[in-house]
């Protein structure tokens, strides 16, 4: 068994694909339409791969607290500093568990928590 994507539906595709591809570095890789309300795009390559769901009859997100995508970066203090430059607010970190991994995390555009790792 190998696993294929995550799944995240989402309130407005435009500004989730803007998020995913500019800030998290997601390519784009396929998009199509899914019925009359439902637009649904698939970001990444290899193991790291997101579906994004947007469907114009629901709008009610909720992602839940307890849930985060990982994400591993060169550098915590640089990455910081990008996302700060974009407006993103800090959602909370850097946090530094042990010697080796330090990370902090942001809020994508639908609220879900998004963990930048630096492996140390």
């Amino acid at each position: 068994m190998a696993f294929c994507w995550t799944s995240l539906h989402v309130k407005d595709l435009e500004e989730s694909l803007k998020f995913y591809r500019e800030i998290v570095g997601l390519r784009e890789n396929r998009r199509f339409e899914a019925g009359p309300d439902t637009e649904i795009a698939f970001l990444g390559e290899g193991e790291t791969k997101v579906e994004l769901i947007c469907s114009r009859e629901n709008r009610e997100i909720n992602m839940g607290q307890d849930i985060s995508l990982g994400f591993t970066v060169k550098s915590v203090d640089e990455m910081m500093n990008f996302v700060k430059s974009k407006g993103i607010k800090i959602q909370s970190g850097p946090f530094q568990p042990n010697p080796h991994t330090r990370f902090f995390f942001v809020l994508d555009p639908n609220g879900l928590k998004i963990q930048f790792i630096e492996n140390l």
